[in-house]
């Protein structure tokens, strides 16, 4: 099933459950107000959203109405629990070659995930506001997961049930405030803005044959400015999958239902399938050419990421976003 928060007079907006085309919604506050009130209570509300989107589906939904994705909020409007990863570890490994670093030799087995800010994420149709371009805006195109509740040591081979909903993820970077940060030694903090997500969540089954080994298997399509930038795969190249990263972050503390957790930008050693950030493709520039060529994101530009099925059908609805001064 297909599940979107659209806004309403409360903070947290109201769950509704979408049709598979994405044409049609039913609001389901009768079971939960909330998606984060329905991960809660996952296993006893889940099959009343079941029985609504099949109603759905099927044409015997009453009260429904036309889905439009302006008016979704991200699916978790705010979350107890963001946490991010840098599964494509290839990705690691050539920004740090086009700066001379080498990679440790640990990075290929012990996944690297940062804790981020879950207290305002963004709608899929939000403008994104920066403060000033000099701090060069970049896109991070990944998937991420949501759980239920996780305990604490919970391994990956126990973590795929814990896996309930998928997403879509811009996770909006600002490039030239992360090496002052990062020489801190104490992580991200202003280099990373509020996060953005698809209009919709999907669980697992929605992905068919693509939802395998607790990865996506299908490319991600990303657009800047209308123009084609990258379709890398999700699938292909990620060194930790979903279940995997579940077991790190519960090695030493529970994960408690909502807890998001992203991918880290998607990249592919293909380097002809392109690029899901500005980063990437100027390390390659760095790499090739002695510099970068591409700029990073101004003021008006603007980002689409999205993902299709086999039939080209939108799974998770674009997020579609323009970058404005704040």
């Amino acid at each position: 099933m297909k599940l979107a928060t659209v806004r309403n007079s409360t903070r947290d907006g109201e769950l509704v459950v979408v049709s598979r085309d994405l044409t049609r919604a039913v609001a389901v506050s009768q079971i939960a107000p909330t998606l984060q009130a329905a991960l809660d209570d996952w296993s006893r509300i889940a099959p009343q959203l079941a029985e609504v989107a099949g109603a759905l589906e099927q044409g015997k939904a009453k009260d429904w109405f036309a889905f439009d994705p302006a008016k979704a909020m991200a699916p978790l409007p705010r979350a107890y629990h963001w946490v991010d990863g840098s599964a494509f570890v290839n990705h690691v490994e050539l920004v740090r070659k086009a700066r001379g670093a080498q990679m440790p030799e640990s990075f290929w087995t012990d996944p690297l995930v940062y804790q981020g800010g879950s207290d305002d994420f963004i709608g899929a149709r939000q403008d994104v506001p920066v403060p000033s371009e000099e701090y060069g805006i970049d896109l991070e195109g990944e998937v991420a997961v949501v759980t239920d509740d996780v305990p604490v040591g919970t391994k990956r081979e126990a973590a795929f049930d814990h896996i309930k909903l998928v997403m879509l993820v811009n996770d909006w970077s600002l490039r030239n405030l992360i090496p002052g940060e990062l020489a801190k030694g104490f992580g991200f903090y202003q280099s990373k803005p509020a996060t953005a997500f698809s209009p919709v969540a999907v669980t697992p089954d929605e992905l068919g044959a693509a939802w395998q080994d607790a990865k996506v298997h299908l490319p991600l399509v990303v657009h800047i400015n209308g123009q084609p930038f990258g379709k890398p795969n999700a699938g292909v190249d990620m060194t930790f999958d979903f279940a995997k990263l579940v077991e790190h972050i519960t090695l030493t503390r529970n994960a408690r239902a909502g807890t998001v957790l992203g991918s880290g930008t998607i990249s592919n050693y293909d380097r002809s399938l392109g690029s899901a950030c500005l980063a990437e493709k100027r390390t390659l520039e760095q790499i090739e050419q002695g510099k970068p060529v591409t700029p990073f994101l101004k003021f008006g530009d603007s980002v689409r990421i999205e993902m299709f099925d086999a039939a080209g059908r939108s799974i998770f609805g674009a997020i579609d976003q323009k970058v404005v001064r704040a």
